[in-house]
């Protein structure tokens, strides 16, 4: 989890400030699984009004088929909605499973055109699907970041973090995140795990690793030469997610980039037969394979810490000792 929230001095130059301030133009809709709680649902666009935020919810934001929000044209009809309503912000509800079904048939042009005109579509999970494919097909630039039932409706207050990260993006300030990597114990030979390291600039793609591996051999996984891939993943056992990055490994996928982030990596459980093989043996074993620099602990994913993430936008990294950041404040 990061210890802190980086707001650089200078996030409130012009550049930064595209999107007006002042309240927001939220537009709620359901690409993926259906909403079943409905009181979280609630409460996260109460908490949007309360924000002053204007929330527009699709008319079958809580359409139910099967696991389904609506069946595969109802949630079209809701992509193409959410495309065409003219929000500064198109939120998804939840994620859970159901956009690698419509990659064939997304709206792209309409999707890629909304984002030309300062629109920012949010989300995660399963929403990795569409934010991978609109990247591979347009080069358009969404948001990985929170979902209104999960982030939004909590009982309680949501995290302090997610928020002031969701207001920087809703303000035009948002320029970075800057995080604490793991501790790690030294290489073999003494050297860090995480060398310093500097990139420049460099394009960031990625979200949920089981997602985005399905998408392998498929026109809807942008080809990302010397990018910054950042992965995550919910309830998925080491040996799972190692064996997810055995198959980016193995198509060339991961030594094509100039570093991998790990996210979280949450909602597991160990057994007896692991004999001490945990996620960090999969980090040491990933480490082994590529001399590209491996990092840890970024606050992303199915956690309630999370900061928002520009899919597709140039980047730059940095990494001292133990605090890393990316930053995207110059690319404004």
């Amino acid at each position: 989890m990061p210890h802190d929230h980086h707001h650089d001095a200078h996030a409130h130059s012009p550049a930064a400030c595209r999107h007006h301030h002042g309240p927001q133009h939220i537009y709620i809709y359901s690409p993926s699984g259906a909403v079943r709680d409905r009181a979280a649902f609630r409460r996260g666009v109460k908490r949007l009004q309360a924000l002053g935020h204007e929330v527009e919810v699709d008319p079958d934001a809580l359409a139910s088929h099967s696991r389904f929000a609506g069946d595969d044209a109802t949630r079209l009809a809701a992509i193409r909605r959410a495309a065409a309503s003219g929000a500064d912000v198109a939120l998804i509800s939840r994620g859970g499973y159901g956009l690698t079904r419509l990659l064939p048939d997304l709206p792209y042009e309409a999707l890629a055109r909304a984002v030309e005109q300062g629109m920012r579509f949010v989300g995660m999970s399963d929403f990795t699907a569409l934010q991978l494919a609109l990247l591979a097909r347009t080069g358009a630039t969404t948001w990985a970041g929170p979902a209104l039932v999960g982030d939004l409706g909590v009982v309680g207050e949501p995290d302090e973090i997610m928020l002031a990260c969701l207001d920087d993006l809703f303000t035009g300030q948002g320029e970075g995140a800057g995080w604490r990597l793991g501790r790690e114990k030294p290489l073999a030979d003494g050297s860090p795990a995480v060398p310093e390291l500097y990139v420049p600039q460099a394009r960031l793609w990625g979200g949920n690793l089981a997602v985005l591996c399905s998408l392998a051999g498929t026109p809807y996984l942008p080809q990302v030469e010397g990018g910054i891939l950042f992965l995550e993943d919910v309830g998925e056992h080491p040996y799972r997610i190692e064996r997810l990055l055995t198959q980016l490994l193995h198509a060339g996928i991961l030594a094509r980039q100039r570093a991998i982030v790990l996210a979280q990596f949450t909602e597991y459980r160990l057994a007896p037969h692991d004999r001490g093989f945990k996620l960090q043996s999969v980090v040491d074993w990933l480490r082994a394979q590529l001399s590209v620099p491996v990092l840890t602990n970024l606050p992303f994913g199915h956690v309630a810490t999370k900061v928002l993430l520009p899919v597709g936008a140039e980047v730059s990294l940095s990494v001292e000792g133990r605090d890393a950041l990316l930053y995207w404040g110059h690319v404004h």
